[in-house]
């Protein structure tokens, strides 16, 4: 399994897809599904957006999932903080689905992993509990330790645990940074097999000048350190490259001249 790219724009919290939900207009969310499947996209994050009731969540994800699905083949991860959307996703979602995502509080471990292998699906697991975002990379795979223990402890297989070590803005977290990619390091030894991993890339650059520099730079570093996967912009074309380029530096994938291409096809 190569690096997996999972495309952020179906979110609620973008206007056109709020807007789109308010009204249940399908067409800018099909439109999104189709371009990030072209830009190379392997997931859809589906995201309501912050919206009141869980009932209504749970709705409006089924909808959006079904939307999605109707026009591209691709996988969805269900982006919710509420159980009952992000069952209602899983039961409308066709083939493999993810859940986006558990942190390392036990009641929530127990909600979703349940759920993750009752529907066989992946899961990002967060290294961060009630407590918030640990700041070094020590405690960080500490509670990456509790997410792989109830992971198998609940039948999830680890190839479909993604931990997630949490990048914060540089502009107010730089410490964190290094904190991070020691981080990805380490969860390849928790387990054999060892968890995939994943990020929000785009949490890095947060309110930060030359957003676009800062995301390529840190995906290269990341993918050096052991990431597998990431939340990120698939129709930004120089971070694809960066992507396609890391995969196969790293000996993921075979190189032939068109490897970009061979990436977005993937």
């Amino acid at each position: 399994m190569g690096f997996e790219v999972i495309g952020e724009r179906i979110n609620g919290l973008f206007k056109d897809i709020r807007q789109a939900v308010a009204e249940r207009d399908p067409k800018p969310i099909q439109e999104w599904a189709l371009k990030q499947k072209e830009g190379g996209a392997h997931w859809l994050d589906i995201n309501t957006g912050p919206i009141a009731s869980q009932e209504e969540q749970a709705e409006i994800m089924e909808w959006l999932v079904k939307t999605a699905q109707e026009v591209v083949d691709l996988p969805v991860a269900i982006d919710s903080t509420s159980v009952l959307a992000i069952e209602a996703g899983l039961k409308a979602a066709k083939g493999k689905a993810m859940i986006n995502s558990t942190t390392a509080e036990q009641a929530k471990m127990d909600a979703l992993f349940p759920l993750a292998a009752k529907y066989n699906a992946a899961i990002i697991a967060l290294a961060m509990n009630e407590k918030g975002v640990p700041k070094n990379s020590e405690q960080r795979i500490a509670l990456a330790m509790e997410l792989v223990a109830n992971a198998d402890g609940h039948g999830v297989p680890m190839e479909d645990l993604y931990i997630d070590p949490l990048i914060l803005p540089v502009n107010v977290a730089q410490d964190h940074v290094p904190e991070v990619l020691e981080t990805l390091r380490q969860v390849k030894m928790l387990a054999n097999p060892a968890p995939r991993t994943t990020i929000g890339l785009s949490n890095v650059s947060q309110k930060s000048p030359d957003r676009p520099l800062i995301n390529r730079t840190f995906l290269a570093m990341a993918m050096s350190a052991g990431l597998d996967s990431a939340i990120m912009d698939a129709n930004d074309d120089p971070l694809m490259e960066t992507a396609a380029t890391g995969a196969i530096l790293l000996n993921q994938s075979i190189y032939c001249d068109s490897y970009v291409k061979v990436f977005r096809q993937r």
